[in-house]
């Protein structure tokens, strides 16, 4: 289930149960607070590699090392939406690299038949990923309050044809 996807410059592969673990659990098995504890939740029950769940590390191609991570807050809902989110390492950021890898992830959810639209959500006001999301044929469709991160825009984008 959804192996590496190459763009053209990163390379997204797909994380492991135990690369994420290494990464965001602490020593006493904490996680930061700004992990969602449902998502933390899934990961530990995961086994392998979910594109749906743990997402992606985006390797620089030429440089071969890992510049950002991101992918989706689980698979498509009954309605067909699924959510995106990602984050690109500061030393290369205003590069493109969220750009491409958002265009990507859209690439790989419309690629599943269940899919009908991707959505995502960034801080209101004029950002760096809502500049990302339009850049990628996104539209602001509403503001929502999310329980853990608070006022939001939402964005989606719909399957054509």
């Amino acid at each position: 289930m959804g192996g590496v996807i190459n763009a053209k410059r990163i390379t997204l592969v797909p994380a492991t149960p135990e690369q994420l673990r290494a990464k965001w659990e602490s020593p006493d098995g904490t996680f930061p607070p700004t992990i969602s504890p449902a998502w933390i939740e899934r990961l530990r029950s995961a086994t392998a590699p979910d594109p749906w769940v743990l997402g992606y590390f985006f390797i620089h191609r030429e440089l071969n090392i890992p510049i950002g991570s991101g992918g989706f807050k689980g698979e498509p809902d009954s309605d067909g939406v699924v959510e995106i989110a990602y984050g690109i390492d500061d030393a290369f950021q205003r590069q493109g690299y969220a750009t491409e890898a958002a265009a990507t992830l859209v690439d790989f959810a419309f690629a599943d038949v269940r899919v009908r639209t991707v959505c995502a959500h960034t801080l209101p006001g004029a950002s760096a990923s809502a500049r990302v999301l339009h850049k990628c044929g996104f539209t602001r469709v509403a503001d929502v309050v999310d329980p853990e991160d608070g006022q939001l825009w939402r964005f989606e984008k719909a399957r054509r044809g």
